[in-house]
């Protein structure tokens, strides 16, 4: 029987993309919905890496399987690198949907000079209920542009342009992970790491 990772997240375009990132390892890829875990993990900490650790640590212990879990954030030049860790939560308004948080940001970006120059950050961590941690990290370099496009993707997507010219939401989903923060921070935990998913310990 193979061994079980947990992806420690609720967004549902994040399992999309870690399921395909993770799918050559000889593991039983999980949801917190099939475990049914409801919880979320305060993400309390002051960077990507912290708030990747403690959620991946958080998840690990509630279900006793080894569990991955990334935080990323855009950061944007121009706003002195807002909203970075905040990204998912820039518009503290009750019931604020992705759609609602790219337009404030572009509010926010409006009286500044362009480009507005800008980068996706990732950190992945994943956490053994032995104790082990591991990490990868990517970056994604971009611009912000003031129309969004693209129908792919999901929270600041539609207004990151790539050096192609594309949105990140332009992107089909093989050659978003190809390029995307996310798809560079597994592929990094991997690269460093990928032998340790292999083992039921």
């Amino acid at each position: 029987m193979s061994p079980k990772l947990l992806l420690a997240t609720h967004n549902p375009g994040k399992i999309v993309e870690l399921e395909a990132l993770l799918g050559g390892l000889e593991v039983e890829l999980v949801s917190l919905r099939d475990l049914e875990i409801g919880e979320k993990a305060a993400e309390t900490g002051e960077t990507y890496h912290a708030n990747a650790v403690l959620k991946a640590r958080f998840y690990a212990e509630r279900s006793g399987l080894p569990a991955l879990a990334d935080d990323s954030g855009l950061e944007v030049d121009a706003l002195g690198g807002a909203p970075g860790v905040s990204s998912a939560r820039y518009l503290a308004e009750p019931g604020a949907t992705d759609a609602d948080r790219r337009r404030f940001l572009l509010e926010q970006l409006a009286p500044h000079p362009r480009p507005w120059t800008a980068r996706f950050r990732c950190v992945v961590a994943a956490a053994f209920p032995d104790g082990r941690l591991l990490t990868g990290e990517g970056a994604c370099e971009g611009v912000i542009v003031s129309e969004e496009r693209g129908a792919g993707g999901f929270g600041y997507d539609p207004v990151f342009e790539l050096a192609n010219g594309r949105t990140m939401a332009e992107l089909g989903a093989a050659e978003k992970n190809r390029v995307s923060h996310r798809g560079r921070g597994v592929r990094d935990l991997l690269e460093k790491h990928g032998s340790d998913f292999q083992k039921d310990k």
